[in-house]
């Protein structure tokens, strides 16, 4: 199986890898390697020194801090313990009236405020857009995915997590 050098990991994360280099490894095995180059790359764009343990979306990971794991964004802006909801401490725009949801889906491809709306969370930190979810007015925040960091540590990296402070 190959091994991808650290410069195509940064091709592909940034999205400038040409179409047939990205099929070609994103339908092949992974390299052995790979989650550890891909964290090394990470860690090096972000400014803070916590170590990311886990990229959770685009701008966010879990990262060990001195108070524990929690959800951090690339500005710094730290959401809290990652057992919680960070969306529950973002910024939320709802776009819930048919003006504001036809900005995004025009005409055909807009959905029914009385239905659906259109919730985007944002940094408090820096303002970047991080999420954004569609569901029916009164309906709770989605917790997209609590990962079992020990497990994934164990039975897929096969070494131990690092300890918490």
């Amino acid at each position: 199986m190959p091994s991808y050098d650290k410069t195509t990991i940064e091709d592909l994360i940034d999205g400038t890898l040409p179409w047939p280099s990205t099929r070609t490894i994103m339908s092949s095995y992974k390299d052995e390697d790979r989650f550890d180059v891909y964290r090394e790359i990470l860690q090096e764009r972000v400014e803070w020194s916590e170590e990311i343990l886990l990229p959770i979306g685009e701008h966010l990971y879990i990262v060990q801090a001195e108070h524990g794991r929690i959800v951090k964004c690339d500005c710094g802006h730290e959401f809290g313990d990652y057992r919680q909801n960070w969306k529950l401490s973002a910024l939320v725009r709802v776009r819930g009236d048919r003006a504001s949801i036809e900005e995004i889906y025009p005409g055909r491809y807009s959905c029914d405020p009385e239905w659906m709306e259109i919730r985007e969370f944002i940094c408090p930190g820096c303002t970047t857009l991080l999420e954004v979810e569609a569901a029916p007015p009164g309906f709770p925040i989605v917790f997209d995915f609590l990962p079992d960091l020990e497990a994934f540590y164990r039975d897929w990296l096969r070494r131990p997590l690092p300890e918490q402070h």
